[in-house]
């Protein structure tokens, strides 16, 4: 309902007084987000049929009305008193004008507080049985204090800027009756329907002064903060003015002097630059056109410092910086063999590099991808290739990285935005043909904010990294001259499409003779150096350092080797501190009080020839080692019981060898009685760590064969090898960590797949000199050169006389022709058939 000032003659009526408590019958009209407080005249604009009815019913009976606001502003038929509020006004009808459309305005003036106890009528117009409530006028101290305090809080209300006429605060000074004051602050805009009509309800006129009081002192502080946000924005725009206009007038004081503004010193700065740096001319002109365009823009627009950022990374970038290449070869390879021992296949994969570079000028850098175990010494070889080849080195950590932006940037719309980590490292080694290591390059992550390794594949591919754009700069820059060299514990997580970019190159590990040169050259040194210690304060002798590496150390590289040499010289270093003279001598008593006892055993072979035992070869995370397969047969039911942890491909393969023994058991000497009555079981040890893959194969078919035929198998003997169906042995993988794990646990024989043959060239000729080494075909092989004799086949049976599917019936012994042979010429068994007389 919208206040609205009727243009009719208003129709005055007189509203007969009633003392308080009476219960009266009267028309009631429904108001919507409107509450009416006693003596305020507020303009009506009615439009409901039963509120229409209301008004008209008053005017004829000549009486006062009921004004009650509704709880629910957007209802429109009213049928319950529940859908009021129970407090509403007593009015009196002051005017009315029935308007064309069937709406009447009326106008309005409060009497007084009622209350609503129920409905009487609902049809045509709402009437409602009422109450009044009357107002008691108090007197005393706390009434006068609340008054003073309520009109000194309205004069304030309207000096901050209240919505309200500044009449408000003299016409509150005027008002002698504390209800009405209290009522008056109904007025204000600010205060709510359901807060005008909780004013309503209060009938305690101290209790009402202490309502309004605490409305009106939070509309102040309102006002007042509002007031002071104002003032400081106010304060800032001329601030901002002012700066502008002074820096209009010091631009004018320059050119009337003959000097450049700051910022035009600035913009000749960048020009100078970029002519400077060498770039390409396309982005060069790029650059000077990001210039001409901060040039037109104020120097206090943030867009400033967002171009004059861009145009630093353009001019920083090595555009036509490169360090010159070592091409001496065998300077090369003398560094390379300084900094670490072994890894032949890479250091030789380096110098052909540097060979053909030395031949011709122009070639694409390869994509190099070592692969192997931790602490093999992948990231500080990359550092070695550096040395070697005279070029600056930068290494990049791709581990935990989820985010596509880390490889290409983000674009500059974005708030602190910057280029990529590629471009930044590029940035960093100051040249554009650095070694750049893409260190754990198998750990990259991928989830909503892309898939950084899909970015990978622009950066490592030689087709495409010679103009690599990174989302920052928006302009090509040749990656083509960077060695890039990326480093992975395991080649399974790194995506096929990024693999295939890459020249793998696989590093398997140290042999035990390598780990105890590296310990001799490299390691021992390096701690000595860091412990403050000198060759006449310690010596570990070679026997040592073989005690160190195989039971104090399990691992494929060398760093816990590392630690454990750092852990002595902390050992040694506290006794020369405390004021030993004599030099340290580490032996093997020395090292367990040192270390305490060894942690580790190496996989050893059995101490005698075994039965239903036989020496496998399998390869860890952390190189290669010996496991024994053990093979029982126990009185019983037909089954087959596999234990130790085994995977789906090993539980096959052991399958596919006792189907292999079962075919061939005549061949073998093996009872086929022996399958029937007999439980089979097969264990690996270590059962706590699981075993997978199909190596074990020809192992677990020895053993087995063993203990079906009770011969032993050599104890010096260990063996590698898939089998089939067929009994032929198939090629295997980590040929080189299983010989030299053979070779540690002390075999002599090492039986390995014909066809890995080529693969030997890997192992090192001291160890390939130290073992035989048996290639095998079949499985007959295998056991020829496992078991200590051959199994003894079985005699062949004698065919059994059948007819179709049913045996003949013994015929009598004269109705039998026979037929006789000298000695000489006996032939194998023969049978005839009975012929009848």
């Amino acid at each position: 309902m919208a206040p609205e000032t009727p243009n009719a003659k208003p129709k005055k009526t007189a509203v007969p007084t009633q003392p308080a408590g009476t219960v009266r019958d009267l028309p009631l009209v429904a108001l919507r987000e409107t509450v009416i407080f006693p003596e305020m005249i507020v303009p009506l604009q009615v439009g409901r049929e039963k509120s229409v009815a209301a008004l008209n019913a008053a005017v004829a009976e000549n009486g006062p009305i009921a004004l009650v606001t509704q709880r629910q502003a957007d209802q429109e038929d009213i049928n319950d008193p529940s859908e009021l509020y129970t407090v509403g006004t007593l009015a009196k009808i002051a005017q009315i004008v029935q308007l064309q459309d069937g709406t009447v305005r009326a106008i309005v003036q409060g009497q007084g507080r009622l209350r609503v106890e129920g409905f009487s009528s609902t049809s045509p117009h709402l009437r409602a049985r009422i109450v009044d409530l009357a107002d008691e006028t108090p007197t005393g101290v706390e009434v006068q204090a609340l008054m003073r305090t309520v009109q000194a809080q309205i004069e304030q209300y309207v000096a901050n800027g209240a919505p309200v006429p500044p009449e408000a605060a003299v016409a509150a000074r005027n008002i002698s009756e504390p209800g009405l004051l209290a009522d008056m602050v109904a007025y204000s805009p600010d205060m709510t329907t359901e807060q005008r009509q909780e004013l309503l309800e209060t009938v305690d006129v101290i209790e009402r002064l202490k309502l309004v009081s605490n409305f009106l002192a939070r509309q102040i502080e309102i006002l007042e903060l509002k007031g002071k946000i104002q003032s400081e924005v106010k304060s800032e725009m001329d601030k901002t003015q002012r700066e502008y206009i002074l820096r209009e007038q010091l631009k004018a004081i320059q050119r009337e002097l003959g000097e450049d503004d700051p910022q035009q010193a600035e913009i000749n700065e960048l020009r100078d630059k970029v002519e400077a740096a060498g770039m390409p001319d396309e982005i060069k002109a790029r650059a000077i056109k990001e210039i001409d365009r901060m040039s037109r823009i104020p120097s206090a627009s943030p867009e400033v410092g967002v171009i004059r950022t861009y145009v630093d990374w353009l001019v920083g970038l090595p555009w036509n910086v490169a360090t010159e290449d070592q091409l001496d070869i065998r300077e090369a390879a003398k560094i390379l063999d300084e900094d670490h021992h072994g890894l032949e296949k890479i250091k030789e994969r380096i110098l052909e590099y540097l060979a053909v570079r030395a031949l011709a000028d122009k070639i694409r850098s390869p994509i190099l991808a070592f692969v192997g175990p931790p602490g093999v010494g992948k990231t500080s070889l990359g550092r070695s290739i550096a040395r070697a080849m005279g070029r600056k080195f930068v290494r990049m950590s791709l581990g935990g990285i989820h985010d596509e932006a880390e490889i290409r940037g983000h674009r500059r719309t974005y708030i602190g935005a910057l280029p990529g980590r590629v471009i930044q490292n590029i940035k960093t080694a100051g040249s554009n043909n650095p070694v750049f290591m893409l260190d754990e390059v198998d750990k990259i992550g991928m989830d909503f904010r892309g898939d950084p390794s899909s970015a990978l594949l622009e950066v490592l591919d030689p087709e495409q990294n010679f103009s690599f754009q990174d989302n920052y700069l928006e302009v090509p820059f040749d990656l083509s001259r960077v060695l890039f060299v990326a480093t992975a514990n395991l080649l399974d997580p790194i995506p096929a499409p990024l693999r295939d970019r890459m020249e793998i190159i696989a590093l398997p590990g140290y042999t035990q003779q390598e780990k105890i040169e590296i310990g001799r050259r490299f390691l021992i040194p390096k701690q000595m150096e860091n412990h403050g210690l000198t060759p006449k304060n310690i010596e570990i002798t070679d026997e040592t350092m073989t005690e160190l590496v195989q039971a104090y150390t399990k691992e494929a590289g060398v760093r816990n080797l590392e630690r454990e040499i750092a852990n002595i010289m902390r050992k040694v270093a506290r006794t020369v501190a405390e004021g030993r003279k004599r030099k340290t001598v580490v032996d093997r008593r020395k090292l367990e009080e040192f270390l305490g006892p060894p942690r580790w055993e190496y996989g050893e072979l059995e101490a005698e020839d075994q039965t239903g035992s036989a020496t496998g070869l399998v390869v860890t995370e952390v190189g290669g080692d010996v496991v024994a397969v053990e093979v029982t047969k126990m009185e019983g039911k037909e089954d087959f019981i596999l234990t130790g942890q085994l995977g789906e491909v090993m539980r096959e393969s052991a399958r596919a060898a006792l189907s292999w023994i079962r075919a061939n058991a005549t061949q073998l000497g093996i009872s086929r009685e022996i399958f029937e009555k007999n439980t089979l079981h097969i264990h690996v040890p270590a059962g706590a760590i699981p075993k997978d893959g199909p190596s074990a194969g020809v192992t677990m078919a020895t053993a087995m064969v063993s203990a079906f035929t009770g011969i032993a198998v050599r104890k010096d003997v260990a063996m590698t090898g898939e089998i089939t169906l067929r009994g032929r042995v198939l090629p295997i993988g980590g040929l080189k960590s299983k010989i030299l794990a053979a070779h540690l646990a002390g075999a002599r024989i090492v039986v390995l797949p014909r066809k890995n043959e080529k693969d030997l060239r890997d192992v090192p000729d001291e160890i390939r000199k130290s073992i035989k080494l048996v290639l095998a075909d079949s499985m007959e092989q295998v056991l020829e050169a496992a078991l200590r004799r051959k199994p003894r086949p079985l005699p062949a049976e004698p065919p059994k006389l059948v007819e179709g599917d049913k045996p003949l019936k013994p015929e009598p012994e004269s109705r039998v022709r026979r037929t006789t042979f000298p000695p000489a010429e006996q032939p194998p068994v023969v049978v005839q058939r009975a012929t009848p007389d």
